[in-house]
């Protein structure tokens, strides 16, 4: 699935003491009156080197009005693993999973009001702004119950200054690769599909269109209705049969089943297909043929080019993860993704909406998953919600940590998805990255047994009460898996899937996997539980802690058949530990091979020794969607700049990267490692390449997008896109020429054309579209590239219709600054910005003299 680290921060102070998460307050016998915003910090960045790491600034102002003590306070927040260089002024210890405690130690000093105190902080390197810690709050001893938020200001200053304007020239040379592409000779219709043909006999839409349409389509040419009201001056009229202008839709059963036919001619528009996917996906490419401008105003008519579409897509299987867990996204954003998805012809929305951070769809039958662990918020006794996580503070009112669907909530989410053909999968993660679930049972226990009903208290408990297993997973958890020995752990995924079994049947929402994840356990989970010890003494086939991994998957295939259900999970459900020249590697397990388990693939860094193992898993015969971290995890960020948000362990990944990610031969393409340096391919030539069978296991294509660094809907779809447009364009369009030319040089040459016409495409077209569809969504606007050339400045964008603005007087550029277009003398330092059509700007590039 991932290997989402908490960030590489590691703090060395000359501030620190010792700290327990489980430390007693100090009494006090009255209440003690705080200053709601006693503290202010920050974080300056002072050095940052690959060798010796960085080192900053931490600077803490009291903006209270009383001293800030020397003790009796601790500080919170989110971020990597800590150390400390002075326990004489303070200690940081970790709570759990990314929370750290700082406290003062005996030789910290008060700080009086309005005044301040800096101490030294030392970490490894940072790569960009997502490595400051987060978060921060404060809780004095003499009120445990009260938890007050920091405002922090983190300043990276000058030292990415050398790194950020090397990349900038970097940027600069890829995008001088881009050639001009005439607008007349862009294929209208995205993704770009199997056949098309311009016949330059255009069709005027106007108010006088009807649509045609047999009973068995009504649904969607309702929809074709609705997508046409923004655009012409009259909402159109469906029937049965019409003469003159009309757009007509109509079965032809020879068409595939997700196929459609699309022709434009003066006399009308004719969609064809054998199935409502089919027309529906005739639709969406007839909105895409339609100009983006006749959106957002309506006009008397729309000109649309003559042509002919015959189309079909190459996957089954497209699709976005979307993660809630980690940081939530309102049940309006959903929404938003659903339209987006239909437009671009995704058809499955993998749905991750439980982890150890996170449960956010509400379970009629345990309430406890939303009620605790659908809450992020600092509480002293940690029985009422979850810890803060991911920079979500104290405060369970922040959207970002607390939020969930309810019933109703996702019911109109799993309808509004069906309508628009898209398949939403729901995963339960297990057995780790389970402590939402695990910590909502704790507390639906302690309340049963308060209650005296300690059988039914137990019924749906995930953990061996007596286990004094000690383990720590990538993220940090130490109480993070569920244990699988238990029957009652089996009575809880049961229940869990009946829930949700019951809420698609009454969406009317097809519902064919679960999805159960299955990754990332790790070392030292079971050991000591005696739970496991009973059953490892009565189950001869469970011999060891690694056999319990079988066990469990098995049981959980099982009860899946019998609910007319498979299983699917990351890549772990189908994988066996075995020794290989004295070492203890993963490889595909031949058990489940029969079973039809459906894994995502995401491990294929550089240098894993796991590059093909979406192709090993797909020989073996599983059925696989290749998920792989290094093109298509879409949460990481698009590039070393500094100020660039957005996780980097897996490498960087633009447009590009989805773009040129070859389906049945991406070993060919995978030509950078986790820092952005090319790779020595030599590393990967000896890997296991797809067989002929093998590619009739090769389900569909997944992009997921981790929510760690989206702590905003801006933020989450700063990350979505663009990048979604190339995942779309690589799950339906056909191998491209160049992909199948196997002389290098003329593979190149092919590229660069294709590469060149899909940016314009997205630049011209769809970007443009994206600004006012479905309300609109806050995409990425890619940095300038630049360079200097004879004392000449030369900047260019990576999209064009996209308008270069800039200022040389120290000031950001806005929508009224100088508009680049032809390179600058270099006589002072110069800050350079895009612009979209609307006015939106990206990050600002600075070019110092």
């Amino acid at each position: 699935m991932r290997l989402n680290l908490p960030g590489i921060f590691l703090l060395c102070l000359p501030l620190v003491g010792s700290l327990s998460p489980t430390a007693t307050a100090l009494p006090l016998p009255t209440a003690v009156a705080i200053a709601s915003k006693p503290v202010a910090i920050t974080l300056t960045l002072v050095s940052n080197d690959a060798k010796a790491g960085s080192r900053m600034a931490l600077t803490l102002k009291n903006t209270g009005d009383t001293p800030l003590p020397a003790s009796g306070w601790r500080l919170f927040f989110n971020g990597g693993s800590y150390a400390s260089t002075d326990a004489n002024q303070a200690s940081v210890k970790q709570v759990n999973g990314d929370l750290h405690a700082l406290s003062p130690g005996a030789g910290f000093s008060s700080i009086a009001p309005g005044q301040s105190a800096t101490l030294t902080v030392s970490s490894r390197r940072l790569r960009n702004r997502t490595d400051f810690p987060s978060g921060f709050y404060i809780v004095f001893d003499k009120d445990p119950a009260q938890a007050f938020p920091i405002e922090l200001t983190a300043t990276l200053g000058d030292l990415f200054e050398a790194s950020d304007r090397k990349l900038t020239e970097r940027i600069y040379s890829q995008n001088t690769a881009i050639q001009p592409i005439p607008d007349e000779q862009l294929t209208k219709v995205f993704p770009t599909p199997t056949s098309y043909q311009e016949t330059g006999q255009p069709f005027v839409l106007d108010g006088q269109t009807v649509i045609v349409s047999p009973a068995e389509f009504t649904p969607e040419a309702n929809f074709l209705v609705a997508s046409l009201v923004p655009v012409v001056d009259k909402k159109l009229t469906v029937k049965t049969q019409a003469s003159g202008k009309t757009i007509t839709l109509s079965k032809n059963p020879s068409i595939t089943v997700e196929g459609y036919e699309l022709r434009v001619n003066q006399d009308g528009i004719q969609i064809s297909a054998s199935s409502r996917a089919g027309i529906f996906y005739g639709i969406q490419s007839l909105q895409t043929l339609i100009p983006a401008s006749a959106f957002t105003a309506k006009a008397n008519s729309v000109r649309l080019p003559g042509l002919v579409v015959k189309d079909a897509p190459r996957f089954g299987y497209r699709a976005l993860m979307m993660d809630v867990a980690r940081n939530f996204q309102p049940k309006s954003e959903v929404i938003k993704v659903l339209d987006l998805m239909g437009l671009y012809k995704l058809n499955v929305l993998h749905l991750h909406f439980s982890d150890d951070e996170g449960w956010r769809v509400e379970m009629p039958s345990l309430p406890e998953l939303t009620t605790v662990g659908g809450t992020r918020a600092y509480n002293a006794d940690q029985t009422k919600s979850l810890l803060p996580s991911y920079g979500s503070g104290p405060d369970a009112s922040n959207k970002a940590g607390t939020g969930f669907y309810t019933k109703a909530d996702f019911i109109e989410i799993l309808k509004y998805a069906r309508d628009r053909h898209i398949e939403v999968i729901p995963e339960i993660e297990s057995p780790g990255h389970a402590r939402a679930a695990l910590r909502a049972m704790d507390v639906r226990y302690q309340t049963l047994v308060k209650a005296g009903k300690k059988a039914e208290a137990e019924q749906y408990l995930l953990r061996d009460l007596a286990d004094k297993s000690t383990y720590e997973s990538v993220q940090g958890w130490n109480d993070n898996v569920i244990d699988v020995a238990l029957p009652s752990t089996y009575a809880f995924l049961e229940r869990v899937v009946d829930d949700l079994t019951s809420m698609y049947r009454e969406a009317g929402a097809p519902l064919k996997t679960i999805h159960v994840g299955g990754d990332e356990v790790p070392q030292g989970v079971w050991q000591k539980s005696p739970a496991v010890q009973r059953l490892m003494a009565g189950n001869s086939a469970v011999k060891s802690t690694d056999d319990l991994w079988y066990y469990y998957f098995g049981r959980l295939g099982q009860m899946l058949k019998k609910k007319g259900l498979f299983l699917s999970g990351w890549e772990e459900v189908g994988l066996k530990k075995v020794v290989q020249n004295n070492k203890s590697v993963w490889v595909p397990n031949p058990t489940f091979v029969p079973e039809k388990f459906r894994v995502n693939v995401w491990k294929n860094e550089p240098g894993s020794g796991a590059e093909d193992l979406a192709y090993r898993m797909a020989n073996a015969g599983y059925k696989v969607i290749l998920t792989g971290v290094t093109h298509l995890y879409l949460d990481l960020a698009y590039n070393p700049l500094s100020e660039e948000a957005g996780q980097y362990w897996g490498g960087y990944v633009d447009i590009d990267k989805p773009f040129y990610f070859i389906p049945y031969n991406y070993l060919r393409n995978l030509k950078d490692d986790n820092t952005g340096q090319r790779i020595d391919q030599n590393r990967i030539r000896s890997r296991e390449m797809i067989t002929e069978k093998g590619k009739a296991n090769i389900v569909g294509i997944e992009a997921p997008l981790w929510a760690e660094t989206n702590r905003s809907t801006p933020q989450f779809e700063y990350k979505l896109l663009p990048k979604l447009l190339a995942v779309a364009e690589r799950a339906w369009a056909k191998d491209p020429e160049w992909a199948r030319e196997k002389d290098e040089r003329k593979s190149e040459q092919l590229y660069n054309r294709a590469w060149s016409e899909f940016l314009h495409t997205v630049g011209k077209r769809e970007l443009p579209r994206l600004d006012s569809f479905a309300g609109g969504f806050q995409y990425r606007i890619p940095t300038a590239g630049a360079s200097i050339v004879a004392n000449k400045l030369m900047a260019n964008t990576q999209f064009p219709g996209l308008t270069i603005r800039y200022t040389t007087d120290g000031t950001e550029p806005t929508a009224a600054s100088q508009v680049y277009t032809a390179p600058l003398p270099f006589t002072s330092t110069t800050k350079l910005r895009v612009f979209n059509s609307a006015g939106r700007a990206g990050q600002t590039v600075t070019i110092k003299k």
